[in-house]
């Protein structure tokens, strides 16, 4: 694709996910009229108004692997970790801030997303053996706890760059070993 066609893309995606994350019932039309594009432009690309759906979530899912992946959940530190990972998706969530539940049924969102939750379980589990988190916490209380943070973090205004201190603080004081 030229590199125009490729701008254009990613902006009726990114538009796309926040005026869904708004309204879920947002058009096609009104997606490319404030994407700044024809609809037939969208349509080039996406043949139904699922398909771009698709797109979205398949585009938001894509930009979490990623995070995960930059995180280095298994090898770095778990605090260096941990603040990777949390302004990762911070950026995500900011950036795609459209949910995930319409996309829950499909097999192969299911199986990506599936995979990212088990990465990030099995980093708070090394997480509290290592000692940064109590252990006796219900199951899963912490993975309920980093979402939730996430959340209200993603929420926090852009220019505030402290929202991933303030969340690995949050965390690690909270349930805390020490």
């Amino acid at each position: 694709m030229r590199a125009d066609a490729v701008r254009n893309l990613e902006t009726v995606l990114t538009t796309g996910a926040r005026m869904l994350a708004a309204d879920p019932a947002a058009s096609v039309a009104a997606i490319a009229a404030e994407a700044g594009v024809d609809r037939r432009t969208v349509y080039r690309h996406f043949a139904s108004r699922d398909e771009l759906l698709a797109a979205v979530y398949d585009a938001r899912l894509a930009a979490i692997e990623e995070a995960v992946e930059h995180a280095r959940l298994r090898e770095a530190p778990v605090p260096v970790a941990l603040h990777r990972y949390a302004e990762s998706v911070i950026e995500v969530n900011r950036k795609w801030p459209v949910e995930l539940t319409r996309m829950r049924a499909e097999p192969s969102i299911q199986d990506r997303r599936g995979r990212v939750i088990a990465e990030v379980e099995a980093f708070l589990a090394r997480a509290t053996a290592e000692g940064f988190f109590r252990a006796d916490v219900p199951a899963g209380w912490v993975y309920q706890l980093l979402v939730q943070l996430l959340h209200l973090a993603s929420r926090q205004p852009s220019g505030a760059p402290e929202a991933a201190d303030l969340l690995v603080g949050t965390l690690l004081r909270g349930v805390g070993a020490n």
